[in-house]
């Protein structure tokens, strides 16, 4: 695609999360600290949520590298709806128990018998339950009887909630009053601010070997920050975009024009503007959040067919040449 032609090493905005990219801003640092102190308390929950796109996970994959493995056992479940008895199983499957066939009451002798056995080689459990805001309250209750494994002084049973503003939602909710007294810490990531948002894509640039080529103009970062409100998902769809613009149009400068023309591209191509203010100027106040949101799932499909496209294109070009030198 691009990347050779900016000289990158690989591509700087992917949108599947990679720790290795992993930014410290304002929020995402006082985040990791508060995962960090959920660890150090090691009982509990920490209730970590911001929207789509925030970084929330890539935040959790930095967190898991720095883990050392014979200090504490970590396994992450992804909540797709669960009720109280499937996300039980689910746990225990986490953890590598074998529930198959076995009644609710084997399942959790099976998981205190196996946090029990963690505790006599001294190391800890943490269970990450990602997209927390789909669990039904069932299930959430049944996560705070896990809670209650304990041996001596001691929990059995580390887990941090992450999920979106939803659930703030659910915790608020009368029936989790006895779960919200078991939450040591809780931490909303809001998206970055302007500054932060050039250091982001700085960051991520530089991360594949990025030599100022493409330039990014001053007047390009508000432009950016202004579309995507910064959330570091849209700035990495956003950023692709103006990429694969200026590698189609032989450019190694990125202003805010280019900003304001690829975004009236996305327009285009999915029916709606993206403003909030009739779309008068995108520069007037934030992008919609939400609109923008909804067009990821779109535009890196678009990518992936664009990338294809061009592939192609290139492996054509290049095997004309070859014929044509020999």
């Amino acid at each position: 695609m691009f990347e050779p032609y900016f000289g990158f090493s690989a591509a700087p905005f992917q949108l599947s999360p990679d720790p290795s990219f992993f930014y410290g801003s304002r929020g995402h640092k006082r985040a990791h600290a508060y995962l960090q102190y959920g660890l150090y308390q090691s009982e509990g929950f920490i209730v970590l949520t911001g929207e789509v796109g925030a970084g929330k996970t890539t935040l959790i994959r930095s967190l898991l590298r720095e883990l050392d493995s014979n200090k504490v056992v970590a396994t992450q479940l992804v909540s797709t709806q669960l009720d109280a008895d499937s996300l039980l199983r689910a746990v225990a499957t986490a953890f590598g128990i074998a529930v198959r066939d076995k009644d609710k009451a084997a399942v959790l002798a099976q998981l205190e018998a196996y946090l029990l056995g963690l505790v006599q080689e001294d190391r800890k459990a943490l269970l990450i339950v990602d997209e927390a805001q789909n669990l039904a309250p069932a299930a959430v209750e049944e996560l705070r009887m896990l809670s209650n494994f304990q041996v001596g002084n001691r929990a059995l049973l580390q887990s941090f909630l992450v999920g979106q503003p939803q659930l703030r939602d659910l915790m608020r909710s009368p029936s989790m009053q006895q779960l919200r007294q078991r939450v040591i810490a809780a931490y909303h990531l809001g998206p970055l601010d302007q500054d932060e948002t050039r250091a982001y894509i700085e960051h991520r640039l530089k991360h594949v070997g990025w030599q100022r080529d493409p330039i990014f103009e001053d007047d390009a970062f508000p432009a950016i920050h202004a579309h995507t409100g910064g959330v570091p998902r849209r700035i990495n769809t956003l950023c692709t975009r103006l990429l694969l613009a200026a590698f189609l149009s032989e450019k190694h400068a990125i202003a805010g024009a280019d900003v304001d023309h690829v975004i009236a591209e996305l327009s285009e191509e999915f029916g709606e503007a993206i403003t909030t203010n009739g779309g008068t100027d995108a520069r007037e106040e934030p992008a919609n959040l939400v609109a923008l949101e909804k067009r990821v799932v779109g535009v890196e499909k678009a990518m992936n067919i664009t990338v294809n496209l061009l592939r192609q294109f290139m492996r054509t070009r290049e095997a004309a040449h070859t014929h044509k030198v020999s």
